[in-house]
């Protein structure tokens, strides 16, 4: 019986676990989401939240916690820099987990793992980008218009 016995095995002995959970946790920081399995899944979920939770306290101490789990010094600053102040108001919950249904190769159930609005910050970047494209095309049909007139 696994009574209080807290933790994923994953089938994988102890540094070959380290290194896929670090690996997984980079990956869920700089991609803001990730499709892995559901097992994988659930047991980086808690190295995600406790990584930004010690990003709402930017400090020298905590940066070098966060440095000790994270493998790019890239998700590093995103960590600090972006997903430490979008998290600020918020009490945990930073991840979701979306199963996606069966993988072809060996039928292992898939599952997204993805940071909580995220898909708002995408949706935003998308709606700036055309913007600006609408705004460069009025102004170049502006010109146009000028140099016709003139």
């Amino acid at each position: 019986m696994r009574h209080k016995v807290a933790g994923f095995k994953l089938k994988r002995p102890v540094d070959s676990r380290n290194s896929l959970l670090r690996n997984l946790t980079t990956s869920v920081i700089e991609h803001e989401r990730v499709v892995t399995t559901v097992p994988k899944a659930k047991a980086v979920r808690p190295l995600v939240e406790h990584m930004i939770t010690l990003a709402k306290e930017d400090t020298l101490h905590t940066r070098r916690q966060a440095a000790g789990v994270l493998r790019t010094p890239e998700s590093l600053k995103k960590l600090f820099d972006t997903l430490g102040t979008r998290f600020g108001q918020r009490h945990g919950g930073y991840t979701r987990i979306t199963r996606l249904g069966p993988r072809k190769g060996d039928g292992a159930e898939q599952a997204m793992i993805e940071l909580v609005g995220s898909e708002l910050v995408k949706r935003a970047a998308d709606r700036a980008k055309r913007k600006e494209e609408r705004l460069k095309a009025q102004r170049e049909g502006r010109e146009l218009e000028e140099e016709a007139g003139e």
